[in-house]
């Protein structure tokens, strides 16, 4: 962007401190040309100190050079202290080519009188005090370049003296264009210095008619009275009186200048008087009434005319006014603000070389002495002064693009000189309001772009923010500490404004310029889907923001944070955190509620581990030289905590999986039949199920990229285990062995009916229960009968072959964990267990044993007492022993061991077939001794019953191919052959022993005569040592002696 130049800068009308100082181009009107892009670095600054209605800045330009002429009249080069004397151009045209007129004062010392010397007036090479006191630069120009001469400027003059940045004046101004806008003496003059009038209309372009006019209107006002003080002349006011139509080119001409003198005098006596005026004083109504009457045409300024005198009436008598309403000695017309600061500021900007308008003259120092002279005019004085000027030297940086750093630290040089101002305790209110409206605007600039330092600066323009933050500072502190707003009358006062202190608010800056350039970031389209996108782009674009995320820390670090050194003890440590915080605050976003862990988040909590390690060591390199290390910035860095958050991920994950088993093991609960899913796999299909989702979670775990730790192992074994130990416990719930055993009958005396009517019954008896069992098993005749095994007993032989399937799958599964090479050692393993075992699987293992012993026991028990009971326990010796022996029961008991070993697998055989002899050899015994009144023994029978349990014995032996060893058989019917045993002894030798015995259990020596021997207790624990047991062979012993023992001992009662 090119430079702009002031006099484009002030071609717009004035603007109040709510809106924005504005360019405009070439051919604008300046009563309409404004701007409000705010976004363009010139044109954000607000300009602090009130609006102007009606005035552009032209006006108020030319207004301000009349005020400083008239001020400075008797100041060399101005008039001397001679009378002024006007020459017009026709006098020293002499044929210098163009038709403009020149100006000089013949005064002593003046170049234009013959053999003056022009020490008096000729300005020398300068060493300019203020210039040394600011930083500034001198221009270091060749004389001939500030020097005026007959050959030193072309036609027209204006160009002359113009920066080659203005190639375009506004229509206000362009009009003045070949009017005479020169510095030229005669071309008979030698080349000389300028003096500071010359100077001074150079740098304010004005012309040199506009210039004549003045002079012409303070010779013809001062006539006779060179001793009056300028501050009391009304300049417009005299301009109007002495001035007429035909001095201009033309009527418009003249019309337009008309105007802009009665602007000037509503604005100072009527919109902005230094004492304020009620709307309804008659003297201001009549006024604007004349000044609206001007509007049209130019107003009659005879002095003979109405409207003049009536004019100069009310312009004296609001001038001369006091604030009671009274005449007053002290002239008001110009000091009224915001008009004067409009007028001064103007005036300042004079400072500024056309040529270069970056660059001060070095002639500041007189021009600065000279323009104090209009102080008592318009109301100023030196605080009020260096608020201007601190504000016209900032202004003038922000508006030639902020190319020359020694402005900024010129307006900073000069906020001390204010600081020190606002300290005073007799400041006034209106001071105080001024001054914060500047600082405020200055404030306001300069934070936009602290605020976001990244976006206005770069490598080439990072020494702004050296110049820029002290000034920033320094506004902020006066602010805070030394402007105190002054409220109602006399000295109350308000509150005090507080501020953070330097580091804090640099602190700010750092933060709020990071947050808002990674909002930047986040803004960008791809950015936005790291939190509005689906899964795979978000991915993508999370991993491309911890990119740019650590590019802008490195950024931060090499650009800005050796300057911000200066003002911060550790910037870097404060970038870095804000950007950590920045980044984990998207990246919990996007992780919230994600319960998914894969190669791809991963990736994106592994790059956040990097950032991290990054932006810590940002911190520690920065904190080297903080006093405690950098430990209280470090406290504000929540980590990541990237190994907790995939160890979080992992048991979502692994919680996920195990829902989905339990899902399943839910619905099994409800929909299971244990049907075998075909005759090669004899499972549930329920469990086949669970195991394929078991394999597959842990396949899928090792997958996962990520440091395998024993306690995650041990997570998800654990969660295996309880799927597993839940459907054991589903497929163990079958009930028990009591539900199928029949209940026992009290102890009886044996019925003994030795009538043969009495034994044909019983024989009858014995071939009803044949006929109606076997009518009830529909058990074909022949050598080879079918199954008795019912469909409820091969349901339990499926679940006992599903709780053998998943003891295999888990051995697999412990395998594949225990072998995994991504698995450390097993001593964690074993502690967290508190178990020597390496299974992963311990409890899942010892839980299917108890439910596959507690499912071959149910089945076991229902296949005897339930399927095969006709044929068992309903008919064995019931009646009499040798017509109702045991071959038909093992006819039976046959083939469905050979479907059990059908139905079964392997593993699951021998466990079946013990419990089947089990519960084979409880019912036998439960004939022998709880088989009801219907079984009557002898102690000749033993040798029978003996037989048919060697027989018995002898299936199991020999089924299955040696399912069961002889050893085990052997074991088993240690207590059945026991019993045997007691059958086979005297009547007189059980009831001993069972005296014996009954007294033992009873604690008691022996049985005196009157006692009567305790009843046992029914257990059916049977043993040839119970007395239970030995009670009951009794109680179906067919004898007499038995039999009164029995009444004798225990009143038993005879079976029915």
């Amino acid at each position: 962007m090119g430079r702009q130049s002031y006099r484009e800068y002030f071609s717009a009308p004035l603007y109040h401190g709510g809106s924005s100082l504005t360019t405009s181009t070439t051919g604008t009107s300046p009563s309409t040309s404004t701007s409000n892009d705010n976004n363009n670095n010139n044109t954000d600054l607000i300009w602090p100190f009130g609006k102007l209605e009606s005035l552009d800045h032209d006006d108020i330009r030319e207004a301000a050079y009349e005020i400083f002429f008239t001020a400075c009249r008797s100041s060399p080069g101005f008039g001397g202290k001679n009378a002024l004397t006007f020459y017009s151009a026709q006098d020293h045209h002499h044929g210098n080519g163009h038709g403009g007129s020149s100006f000089s004062s013949h005064g002593p010392g003046s170049p234009g009188s013959p053999g003056g010397r022009v020490s008096a007036v000729v300005k020398t090479t300068p060493t300019s005090r203020i210039k040394r006191a600011l930083g500034l630069k001198m221009l270091k120009r060749s004389p001939s370049r500030r020097m005026a001469g007959s050959n030193n400027s072309p036609s027209g003059g204006s160009t002359s003296f113009m920066s080659p940045f203005h190639h375009g004046y506004v229509a206000s101004v362009s009009r003045y264009i070949g009017e005479g806008f020169s510095t030229l003496s005669p071309s008979r003059s030698p080349r000389r210095p300028l003096t500071s009038a010359e100077i001074m209309r150079q740098q304010m372009r004005v012309t040199e008619q506009c210039d004549n006019r003045l002079r012409k209107t303070l010779m013809r006002t001062l006539v006779g009275q060179m001793g009056r003080r300028s501050e009391t002349i009304i300049l417009p006011l005299e301009l109007l009186r002495h001035l007429k139509p035909i001095e201009f080119n033309d009527m418009h001409e003249y019309h337009f200048w008309q105007r802009r003198q009665l602007k000037i005098l509503e604005a100072g006596l009527i919109n902005h008087p230094c004492i304020p005026i009620e709307k309804s004083n008659s003297l201001a109504i009549r006024l604007r009434e004349i000044i609206r009457v001007s509007d049209n045409k130019p107003i009659d300024t005879n002095k003979n005319s109405d409207i003049m005198r009536t004019l100069c009436n009310c312009v004296v008598s609001l001038s001369w006014r006091s604030a009671s309403g009274t005449s007053s000695d002290v002239c008001h017309w110009a000091d009224g603000f915001p008009l004067n600061i409009h007028i001064y500021t103007s005036l300042l900007l004079a400072i500024f070389d056309i040529r270069d308008e970056t660059l001060i003259l070095d002639e500041v120092d007189e021009l600065l002495e000279l323009m104090k002279k209009t102080w008592s005019t318009l109301g100023i004085n030196r605080p009020i002064h260096n608020v201007c000027l601190a504000w016209v030297f900032f202004q003038q940086y922000v508006v030639t693009n902020q190319m020359e750093p020694d402005l900024l630290c010129a307006a900073y040089s000069m906020l001390v000189e204010v600081a020190v101002d606002a300290k005073k305790p007799d400041r006034e209110a209106s001071y105080v309001k001024l001054l914060t409206s500047m600082l405020i605007s200055m404030q306001k600039w300069a934070e936009r772009r602290l605020l976001h330092y990244h976006e206005y600066f770069n490598k080439q323009t990072i020494g702004g923010i050296e110049n820029l933050l002290p000034l920033a500072l320094s506004s902020l502190k006066i602010l805070g500490e030394d402007v105190t707003i002054m409220e109602g009358e006399g000295n109350k006062k308000g509150d005090t404004m507080l501020v953070d202190s330097t580091t804090d608010r640099v602190d700010h800056y750092i933060r709020f310029s990071l947050k808002n350039m990674f909002a930047k970031i986040i803004e960008n389209d791809n950015m936005k889907k790291a939190t509005t996108g689906d899964r795979e782009e978000a991915i993508e674009a999370l991993l491309q923001l911890a990119k740019e995320t650590e590019e802008l820390a490195a950024r931060e670090r090499e650009l800005f944070s050796p300057i911000l050194k200066k003002w911060h003890p550790i910037p870097a440590g404060v970038a870095a955190v804000t950007l950590h915080q920045c980044y984990g605050a998207v990246l919990n976003q996007c992780l919230a509620g994600t319960s998914i862990l894969n190669g791809e988040i991963v990736g994106v909590l592994q790059r956040a581990a990097k950032l991290e390690k990054v932006l810590i060591q940002m911190v520690v390199e920065d904190s080297d030289e903080c006093e405690d290390g950098g430990k209280e910035i470090v406290r504000e860095m929540m980590p990541y905590e990237v190994d907790s958050i995939i160890m979080k991920l992992l048991r979502q994950w692994i919680d996920e999986r195990l829902k989905e088993g339990r899902e399943l093991i839910s619905r099994a609960k409800e929909t299971e039949t244990w049907n075998p899913k075909s005759k090669s796999e004899p499972y549930a299909q329920s469990a086949m199920e669970l195991m394929e989702i078991a394999k597959e979670m842990v396949h899928d775990f090792f997958e996962i990229p990520i440091g395998i730790t024993d306690e995650s192992v041990l997570d998800l074994a654990e969660g295996l285990e309880q799927l597993v130990q839940e459907y054991t416990t589903f497929a163990a719930s079958c009930g028990s062995k009591q539900s199928y055993l029949p209940s026992l009958p009290p102890p009886t005396r044996c019925c003994r009916e030795s009538s043969r009517l009495s034994k044909l019954w019983r024989k009858a008896a014995v071939c009803t229960v044949g006929v109606t069992g076997t009518k009830k098993f529909a058990q074909p005749e022949g050598p080879n009968p079918r199954p008795s095994t019912s469909r409820g007993t091969q349901r339990l032989y499926i679940r006992l072959n599903t709780l053998h399937y998943l003891t295999s799958h888990l051995h697999s599964l412990d395998k594949t964990l225990s072998l995994s090479p991504r698995v450390s050692t097993w001593n964690r393993f074993n502690r967290s267990r508190g178990s020597t075992s390496h299974s992963f699987f311990e409890h899942a293992n010892t839980s299917i044993r108890l439910a596959c012993d507690h499912v071959s026991e149910v089945a076991a028990y229902r296949l005897i007492f339930h399927d095969s009971s006709s044929v068992f326990y309903e008919s064995l010796y019931v009646g009499d022993v040798s017509t109702s022996r045991i071959h038909p029961a093992i006819r039976v008991l046959k083939p469905n061991l050979a479907l059990l070993t059908a139905v079964l697998r392997n593993h699951s055989q021998a466990l079946a077939m013990k419990e089947v002899m089990k519960a084979s050899f409880e019912a036998f015994l439960m004939v022998l001794l709880a088989g009801g009144a219907s079984r009557v023994f002898n102690r000749s029978n033993h040798e029978m019953i003996e037989e048919d349990f060697d027989s018995l014995k002898r299936v199991f032996c020999t089924c299955g191919e040696g399912l069961l060893s002889e050893d085990v058989v052997q074991r088993e019917a240690e207590i059945v052959e026991g019993v045997i045993s007691l059958m086979a002894q005297t009547t007189e030798q059980l009831t001993e022993d069972f005296s014996i015995v009954a007294c033992e259990t009873n604690g008691i020596n022996s049985v005196g005569s009157g006692q009567k021997l305790p009843m046992p207790p029914t257990t059916g624990r049977w043993n040839m040592s119970d007395p239970n047991t030995i009670l009951r062979v009794l109680c179906h012993r067919n004898d007499r002696a038995a039999d009164n023992f029995l009444k004798k001992s225990f009143q038993l009662a005879k079976g029915k």
